[in-house]
């Protein structure tokens, strides 16, 4: 048999205006990972966006770089950088490989980060001229045609890669190695031991979402709704609770209560039957309108520490671009949360800010709904998705041309407003938090 192939897998850096660790991590490229090692191929991970392992919080602030702000950002009065490793330590790290990789697969989130992208490809490119780049991810998705003639990368890759990834390294390599194709509901774990951070473990337990929501992607990222089965996802949580001592969960389901009775009550019941010290945080919302008085008990039960709720869009001049939520969904979610005994603070109502034709006025009285109720309403800002349903209104109404450069989809710099206010986003972030 020839010499097994070596994979190299790059997360690249985030360059924003913002960025806060909540609890984020490559699950897509971890899984790509752990599906080729399963197959027979070596494979690595060069994570250029982790940070410092401080203290046992998995959450905080990625290191930054300050960058010249890009030309078409000028005027923005916010500091535009790099977040993530030092250009050395990555060209470090690549220079310390054991050999030169076969191929390099290249993920990519937000469309407008798509400049950490195309630094990272050249970085892997000074090292490795002649090794083929495989750009996948929602960057690489939603912009193809972008992607294709500015990411650096040789191949760009839509839709979820597990399916073609084996066909697509077999044809650059030549190399089969063994059959080992597994139920696409029983794929392998993520590589998550690749990572040097393991205080918390990321964890899908379905994919897509049944909702179309106007502002949200999940459809065009994930066209098809997959849950595992919950005894698959129970094995998980052992599996790396006995090899880490892992304790905190992080869901990163777009849609964890549907059918929650037979889903995710049976995952809880189990962790509670085997004795399992977990916390469980859920940064991606949760359907406001599956909650109930039993499932919020379970979520007590079960010591979730982190909730986060979407109500997303609040009413914009009478109109809702969040298909999931109805009236008296929050009233009734939050108070069955209450009464399992979450206080305000545990509970975050997510509202999205920044829409088009959104007037402050309805962002002010959804954060006093949200108060008024007994939760903790967060600020989310909106970015324009190309291929939603809300994409041409965002188009109609940005003071930047959207089709032009991904660039200006970036959320920092609310690109649907007719222009940047610092004094107006403070005033909404200072009412949020319950300072005026």
């Amino acid at each position: 048999m020839a010499d097994v192939p070596f994979i190299l897998c790059v997360n690249p850096w985030v360059y924003d205006f913002a960025a806060h660790d909540f609890f984020a991590r490559p699950l897509g490229l971890l899984y790509l990972a752990g599906q080729l090692r399963a197959a027979g191929w070596r494979v690595a991970l060069l994570d250029c966006a982790s940070r410092p392992l401080t203290g046992q919080n998995p959450t905080g602030r990625w290191p930054k770089e300050i960058l010249p702000t890009p030309p078409a950002l000028q005027g923005i009065p916010r500091h535009y950088g790099r977040y993530g490793l030092s250009p050395p330590q990555v060209h470090q790290a690549l220079a310390a490989l054991p050999q030169p990789p076969d191929a390099v697969l290249v993920t990519s989130l937000m469309t407008y980060w798509y400049p950490g992208v195309q630094v990272a490809i050249a970085a892997v490119r000074e090292h490795f001229p002649a090794v083929p780049v495989l750009l996948g991810g929602i960057y690489a998705t939603l912009l193809p045609d972008h992607a294709r003639a500015h990411s650096g990368a040789d191949v760009v890759i839509t839709g979820p890669g597990e399916e073609a990834i084996l066909a697509l390294l077999t044809e650059l390599t030549g190399w089969r190695g063994p059959n080992r194709r597994r139920p696409e509901a029983d794929w392998p774990y993520p590589a998550w031991d690749l990572l040097p951070d393991h205080r918390f473990l990321p964890l899908m337990t379905s994919r897509g979402c049944p909702f179309d929501c106007d502002y949200c992607a999940s459809r065009l990222l994930e066209p098809a709704f997959r849950r595992r089965r919950p005894d698959q996802v129970l094995a998980e949580i052992l599996f790396w609770h006995k090899r880490f001592g892992v304790r905190d969960v992080a869901f990163y389901d777009d849609a964890l209560l549907v059918d929650a009775e037979q889903h995710l009550v049976p995952i809880l019941e189990g962790v509670l039957r085997l004795g399992l010290p977990l916390r469980f945080h859920t940064p991606n919302a949760l359907h406001l309108g599956l909650m109930t008085p039993h499932l919020a008990r379970w979520l007590q039960r079960a010591n979730f520490a982190t909730l986060r709720l979407g109500l997303e869009t609040a009413a914009t001049g009478g109109e809702r671009w969040d298909r999931k939520i109805q009236a008296g969904d929050l009233e009734r979610g939050v108070a069955a949360l209450r009464e399992a005994g979450f206080s305000a603070a545990d509970i975050g109502v997510y509202l999205l800010i920044g829409l088009p034709h959104q007037e402050d006025a309805d962002v002010a009285a959804a954060i006093r709904a949200v108060r008024q109720v007994g939760a903790t309403p967060v600020l989310a800002q909106y970015s324009p998705i190309p291929g939603t349903a809300l994409w041409p209104a965002a188009v109609q109404v940005s003071r930047y041309d959207l089709e032009a450069d991904p660039i200006f989809q970036n959320n920092s710099i609310f690109p649907c407003w007719p222009e940047f206010s610092w004094e107006r986003y403070t005033r909404l972030k200072n009412l949020a938090a319950g300072r005026e």
